[in-house]
Parts: structure tokens; sequence; C-alpha cells
């Protein structure tokens, strides 16, 4: 798959750059591709938690222990002592408790769903290879700048590079929008979660050598 390469400014430089079609051009019809993408993103999201939440119950909450009312001939539910989770300020059923969500994945899966991600981005149309480019200073005018001359200031876009540049980082990271990430640190989340993707051309070539 061939895709034209433009100048951060949008315009077509006339020149073509070749998008590795085991990459970006499976056929999403085979296999489970739906199943592949929910377990990584499952994993993903799941590795982000940290899982400290927690809620009192009944041996936890401070109160006296007097039993409240007589065990029959109230008229109501037997609810014991003051910190019974019939009562408000009392104790909660089956709270949450810590727990660790992180889970495994092979790594074979997640390097299909990544390239899964990429084939769908690629198929809407909505992958984007500009040159090699820097900034000499942080300037998120610069970005944003780049972002309007694909149309894309209104939309979640993620930037692709080959290598870090703390001066385009520090620029893109102001944005809420948008995001910049190595090449060697995409997965299938990040792909999917954003609407468009602007890809340097060195990213591109790390993308189809290494992926």
């Amino acid at each position: 798959m061939e895709v034209a390469v433009y100048n951060i400014k949008g315009e077509d430089t006339g020149r073509k750059i070749t998008l590795n079609d085991e990459i970006f051009g499976r056929d999403l019809s085979e296999g489970n591709a739906d199943h592949t993408l929910w377990l990584d993103v499952k994993q993903y999201l799941g590795n982000q938690r940290q899982g400290t939440h927690k809620s009192k119950e009944r041996s936890e909450i401070s109160g006296s222990t007097r039993k409240l009312g007589r065990q029959k001939g109230g008229g109501g539910a037997r609810r014991g002592d003051i910190n019974s989770p019939l009562l408000r300020g009392g104790a909660t059923v089956f709270g949450p408790r810590p727990r660790d969500y992180r889970t495994k994945l092979n790594k074979k899966m997640k390097q299909l769903a990544r390239k899964i991600a990429l084939t769908s981005k690629a198929g809407d149309g909505v992958i984007y290879v500009v040159e090699n480019f820097n900034f000499e200073k942080p300037c998120t005018k610069d970005w944003v700048n780049i972002a309007k001359s694909f149309k894309l200031e209104d939309k979640k876009t993620l930037l692709v590079m080959n290598e870090l540049d703390k001066n385009v980082l520090l620029s893109v990271r102001n944005v809420p929008n948008a995001l910049m990430q190595q090449a060697t640190d995409l997965n299938a989340y990040t792909v999917l979660n954003n609407d468009a993707i602007i890809m340097t051309e060195g990213s591109v070539a790390q993308i189809n050598e290494n992926f």
C-alpha cells in the first residue's frame, strides 16, 4: 500500500511511501480480529488500574455493638447493631476489596492486535505521513498549526515519531485532544482511541521494519 507524503503545512510533496501490507493491509475478515482486539484492550486498560478501591465491611465500622431492638415483635428487620448495612452510615455488603487487575497476553497476540488496529485506521484513510520534523523550542502553536493543516484540530490525534523529541513532546502534550508516542511504544488501544494518526517518515520505516 502506497500513501502520499506531506510536509508539515499539509502540502503534498509528490512523493509516496510504502506501508507494509502485513501491518497496514491485513484481511480483517480472517481469524477472530474483533476478539483479539478485545483481549488486548482489556489487558491494557486492566494494567492501568491501581486496584486500591476499598469499602468498609461490618467488622471495620466504628460504632456501638449494642443491639438496637428486640429480636422479634418490633415490626422491622432484624438489623442488630448500628453498624448494620440496613442503616445509614453502616457497613457495605460485598463491597470492593483491593485486587490486582493485571492479566497476561502472549507477545504474538499483542503484535497481532496492533497490526489489526493499524489496518483498521489505514482502511479508514485517517493515517497521514509527513516528512521528518522537529521544533527548535517547545511551541504549542506550532503543533496546532500542523493539526490545522490536516483539518484535525477538533479531532483526537496521535502523532507517531521514530524517536523522542522533547520539544515536540512538550508542545503536543499541552493540547487536550493530542498525544505523541514513539513508534516502538504503539499499542492497539492508543491507535484505536484516536480519530487520526500522523506519522513521520522515520516512524513508518521503523514500523515497516520492526513490526
